[in-house]
């Protein structure tokens, strides 16, 4: 498999992921605003876990959600 392949696997994977995370985070969002556990302003710390058995892969990445 050349790095090309690799890239285009890879990219298609990402941008599949980005779509389903990002409407699931906006959804949460939504219900813990409505509901009053977080108001806008607040900086919410979010995680994401990329892992696969064959690959040895096991990584979180933290980033900031600021509402």
């Amino acid at each position: 498999m050349d790095d090309a392949a690799i890239n285009t696997a890879v990219s298609r994977f990402l941008k599949s992921v980005s779509v389903s995370a990002h409407r699931e985070i906006e959804k949460v969002v939504r219900k813990a605003v409505a509901s009053g556990a977080v108001r806008e302003g607040e900086t919410l710390t979010v995680g994401v876990t990329l892992a696969n058995e064959k690959l040895d892969l096991d990584i979180t990445i933290f980033n900031k959600i600021d509402l």
